[in-house]
């Protein structure tokens, strides 16, 4: 899948550069624009898309909606305004996390395409989109700023895609060396016998919860240590 951030007749050179520099944050690097109001030389431009100026050096310049579907297979729309009504199929909306868990099925290239800054994609565009997206917001004020609301779905996008760092857990052995050191610790600092049990128990669960690195792991045991040294000189 290869995709295209099509911005349709933008009115302000802030946000098309903003807009840039969200592609580059996440690994975007084809930006069209449809007869846009400023040019791209502008010094707003530049300076909202900070290090993504080569996204701006190589944008592509349409005259209209219809170029911009020729140069796709898939053309993706965005609204803030959904149908509430079965019987009407105009803006039928995805969700913008279903949609991203679905796109990368596609072969091809696929347009998305973010309307004006003031009323969005007119609905004789959108009825030329395979499907919507809209990005759930609050009803009072549903309507998000240009420049955010490609950041947020280019967001969702890379997160289906992106591998985190493996991390290695602490494991089986460690814990319960660990769950001795709390015990011993208890002991040096003549933690009241009545409440041992339900604090081992406390403490195995907060472990657990945090599935410690092994990092995390040499760390605290460090502070046991340490810590029950400490209590038993004092003991002395």
């Amino acid at each position: 899948m290869e995709a295209f951030v099509i911005l349709v007749e933008p009115k302000y050179a802030g946000n098309a550069g903003a807009v840039a520099r969200a592609m580059k944050n996440f690994g975007f690097k084809n930006l069209v624009l449809v007869n846009p109001a400023f040019s791209l030389d502008e010094d707003e431009c530049r300076k909202f898309a900070m290090h993504a100026q080569e996204i701006i050096d190589n944008a592509e310049l349409l005259n209209s909606f219809d170029e911009a579907l020729e140069k796709v297979d898939y053309m993706v729309g965005t609204t803030s305004i959904e149908s509430r009504d079965d019987k009407h199929h105009l803006r039928k909306t995805f969700l913008a996390r279903d949609f991203a868990k679905e796109i990368y099925k596609i072969d091809g290239k696929v347009g998305i395409a973010f309307g004006r800054e003031d009323y969005g994609l007119l609905n004789e565009e959108i009825k030329k989109c395979d499907l919507l997206v809209k990005i759930p917001t609050s009803d009072e004020y549903p309507s998000l700023n240009l420049s955010h609301a490609v950041c947020i779905l280019l967001y969702e996008l890379f997160v289906c895609k992106y591998e985190p760092r493996e991390v290695l857990l602490a494991d089986g052995r460690e814990k319960e060396k660990m769950y001795e050191f709390f015990d011993e610790l208890l002991d040096a600092i003549n933690y009241p016998e009545y409440k041992k049990e339900n604090t081992r128990i406390l403490f195995r669960r907060v472990i657990g919860r945090a599935m410690l690195s092994k990092w995390e792991y040499h760390t605290l045991m460090g502070v046991f240590k340490k810590a029950i040294q400490a209590a038993k000189r004092n003991k002395q």
